[in-house]
């Protein structure tokens, strides 16, 4: 039997990468969902390629544009954040992906773990905004998340076959970026095309900027601590240049593990969406005939505060993540709009850490209260 997946963030990507992986394994799945925020072409597109029971367009807009182009078709087409939540719900497929980019991801994430449905998590935001909300909920419906991120994918598939052996910490991988090296003096002069030029990785534009400033690796620490029941002081942060290391677990006895290859999405992606079972790829593999040499040094937290900023809401807890999420969120949109500098996404961010109230065990009202709150404050600094 097929397993049917549900793609929330399909034109992104994640969803893009990961229907490459479909279409190479249409015996071991189908695409039920696909969900879109604006990009309703490449939506039609998909669903006329990959025939999924529903859709979703974001952009209520783009709905009759949607629902036109698949008149043909069997698929029903849905428009609406709301809707977003009630295809969450549905029974009709087996897995989803969440690949949403940012908050936006968290209640069809949430709807979907109330519905007893795993998840293969791509969106790092959901655990870093209402970790401690969402795994509870997850052990409580006994619903496995299985990450997609490809430092999370990696720690994971280090701790296949461990049980409850300790571990020490982990060592998160991270590339250090495009500007690797360089200090503010440099950085006070970067434009959004300079930054979105990742080295290693093929990324949309939030990540390529988060991974820019550090801040993709801060807020990977913070997914971490929920996703592996870690507390701060075992989480490290290591720069590996080549990013073929993806990430290590170090166990009580001194032992490391490290899961390694190419950097390509589609292999933690396919990881994820075929878990227990690996299966055949034709991805390109690391050749350790060819001479290579693997580096590592200590993250420049000085010249990258925004990864300080993210260990510092990370060891602080309660909303203090979420401000930082939303915060960042605002400022990555300006940056990409030309509307502040490089260095100015670090200092919008930090202002607002200081403005919003702290709450230590925030609900989920609470959350999404604070989430706005610190929009709300970025946005004004910004003048946006």
């Amino acid at each position: 039997m097929t397993k049917r997946i549900a793609i929330f963030g399909s034109t992104g990507s994640i969803g893009t990468q990961a229907l490459e992986v479909i279409a190479a394994h249409q015996d071991k799945f189908s695409v039920e969902v696909l969900t879109a925020h604006h990009n309703h072409e490449l939506l039609i597109e998909q669903s006329l390629q990959f025939n999924p029971n529903c859709v979703v367009i974001v952009d209520e807009t783009k709905y009759l544009l949607v629902k036109e182009a698949l008149s043909k078709t069997d698929t029903k087409v849905f428009a609406g954040e709301k809707a977003l939540e009630e295809v969450a719900g549905l029974d009709c497929y087996d897995m989803m992906l969440a690949a949403i980019v940012g908050f936006a991801g968290l209640k069809p994430t949430l709807k979907a773990i109330e519905s007893g449905k795993p998840i293969a998590l791509a969106n790092k935001e959901t655990l870093v905004v209402a970790g401690e909300l969402v795994m509870e909920k997850a052990i409580e419906k006994r619903v496995p998340v299985i990450p997609v991120d490809s430092e999370h994918s990696a720690i994971f598939q280090c701790l296949i076959g461990e049980g409850r052996n300790n571990i020490e910490k982990i060592i998160l991988t991270a590339s250090g970026g495009p500007f690797l090296g360089r200090k503010p003096n440099y950085l006070v002069n970067v434009k959004k095309e300079h930054a979105l030029q990742h080295p290693n990785w093929e990324m949309g534009a939030k990540i390529s900027i988060d991974s820019a400033t550090l801040m993709n690796k801060g807020l990977e620490m913070i997914e971490a601590k929920w996703l592996f029941n870690l507390h701060p002081d075992q989480i490290q942060v290591i720069v590996h240049p080549q990013s073929i290391i993806h990430s290590m677990v170090q166990f009580a006895d001194g032992s490391i593990k490290s899961q390694m290859g190419l950097p390509d999405m589609r292999l933690p992606i396919q990881y994820a969406l075929s878990f227990p079972q690996r299966i055949p790829s034709s991805f390109p593999r690391y050749d350790f005939k060819k001479p290579h040499t693997l580096t590592f040094e200590e993250p420049d937290i000085r010249t990258f505060r925004n990864l300080g900023l993210a260990i510092e809401a990370l060891k602080k807890g309660g909303n203090w993540p979420c401000i930082l999420n939303a915060a960042n969120e605002i400022a990555v949109y300006a940056f990409l709009r030309n509307r502040i500098g490089f260095l100015d996404m670090t200092a919008v961010v930090e202002e607002t850490l200081t403005k919003i109230p702290f709450i230590e065990k925030p609900t989920l009202d609470e959350y999404f209260e604070s989430d706005g709150a610190a929009r709300a404050y970025t946005a004004s600094i910004i003048r946006m």
